[in-house]
């Protein structure tokens, strides 16, 4: 695979990428959804609520919790996990403006 050449782009746009890219699997977006459903830290039984091995929810956890949407506290020999509001709010601003532009935008196009 080639240069992605995130340089050549703002800041605001390699967050948001890095976030897009995050919920790009649907495993990942059932975990935020648990997530949110229970509103509070979860530790260890995120794996009861999908249909993965442990190992598999370990690694998407990961992943989420690199991006930036979920944070990880270490609570004895278990990590609890619970949503990251900040990095949510950059997702719902920024396709919060796309449908703002979009609903004032006369759609003239194709």
């Amino acid at each position: 695979m080639g240069a992605t050449k995130t340089e050549h782009f703002t800041d605001k746009q390699n967050q948001i990428a890095t976030l897009a890219k995050a919920i790009g699997h649907p495993a990942r977006v059932a975990i935020i959804e648990y997530l949110m459903k229970v509103d509070s830290c979860i530790c260890g039984d995120i794996v009861n609520e999908l249909p993965l091995a442990q190992p598999t929810v370990s690694q998407h956890l990961k992943e989420l919790k690199n991006a930036g949407l979920i944070k990880g506290n270490i609570e004895g020999n278990a990590i609890c996990y619970c949503i990251d509001e900040k990095a949510i709010e950059k997702l719902q601003n920024y396709f919060g403006n796309i449908s703002t532009k979009l609903t004032k935008k006369k759609n003239d196009c194709c």
